[in-house]
């Protein structure tokens, strides 16, 4: 078990005042099997004339308020205790193959079964398709089990593909992605989705931290860690699972878990509408402190 202190700090800045404005955050770490939020609490400045909190369709934490004063700044700090615990997965787990995974989904229309058919269909920034049914297909041969499918294919995008945060906005489509072979976190957890439910499985977009180590003998720099994205994939008699292709890893205790849903949209950190403002800015500083490890 891993024990994290994660303070996560979100700066905008205005030309002209705003006179009022409406946000919604996706900052509190959810409760899972593997991970206990022990803490959470958030912070804004200016003090928000409104706040609420609620749960979302897929079980996460939102919080909402509105500030109704003149302001020409905004921040929201969120901070969390978190504890993860180790990956319980093996390399060589036995799974079904793919194929009878993809034909049971659409036929469990159970209250269990159809949060999981929900995640294998079309989402607003998600379109299956055979050119990228094309791309996956490769790591899916016939009868092929599908956790060792799935780590095959998310190991090629992890190869395929070059890390740059210049390439993409967050409104690239994962054909863009396919096409230039740059992007990031988001856009690489958005291919692995758009391909997998265009071979019929389901799969969801994870929004969270990873724990990041700097080279030996350099000290740890404060906000240098940023939010994270991976993809969960459902495994059958396995559940979800999670993998994370920016890393090319099965997720462990090195990732915590904010929220998941079908892509990016629904687990977006920090949304929201103003009025004025001008030019606006953002800065985004993420602290992620591993605590001693816990027995």
């Amino acid at each position: 078990m891993k024990r994290y202190n994660i303070r996560h700090t979100t700066h905008f800045a205005y030309t002209d005042p705003v006179p009022v404005g409406h946000n919604q955050v996706h900052l509190a770490p959810r409760d899972t099997a593997a991970q206990s939020c022990r803490e959470h609490r958030l912070a804004i400045e200016p003090q928000p004339s409104i706040r609420a909190k609620r749960r979302d369709y897929f079980g996460n934490d939102v919080d909402s308020f509105s500030i109704q004063e003149a302001h020409e700044g905004l921040s929201v700090t969120a901070m969390s205790l978190v504890d993860v615990a180790s990956p319980v997965l093996k390399k060589d787990v036995q799974t079904p193959a793919w194929e009878e995974v993809a034909a049971g989904i659409p036929t469990n229309l159970s209250p269990q079964g159809l949060p999981v058919y929900y995640l294998s269909l079309p989402s607003p920034r998600i379109r299956p398709s055979d050119v990228l049914a094309g791309y996956a297909l490769p790591s899916f041969p016939t009868r092929r089990p599908i956790f060792e499918a799935v780590r095959d294919f998310t190991t090629r995008i992890h190869g395929d593909f070059t890390f740059d945060p210049r390439a993409t906005t967050v409104h690239a489509p994962p054909e863009q992605l396919l096409e230039h072979r740059r992007g990031v976190c988001q856009d690489f957890a958005h291919l692995a989705i758009a391909c997998l439910r265009s071979l019929s499985l389901a799969a969801r977009y994870v929004s969270g931290y990873v724990a990041t180590t700097p080279p030996p003998g350099m000290p740890r720099l404060a906000g240098a860690d940023a939010s994270h994205a991976w993809v969960s994939v459902f495994c059958g008699p396995l559940g979800w699972v999670d993998f994370d292709p920016t890393n090319d890893a099965v997720v462990g205790d090195q990732h915590v878990t904010i929220g998941w849903g079908r892509d990016y949209g629904d687990v977006c950190p920090i949304q929201g509408v103003f009025i004025g403002g001008g030019q606006h800015s953002m800065r985004v500083g993420v602290d992620m402190i591993p605590l001693p490890t816990l027995q």
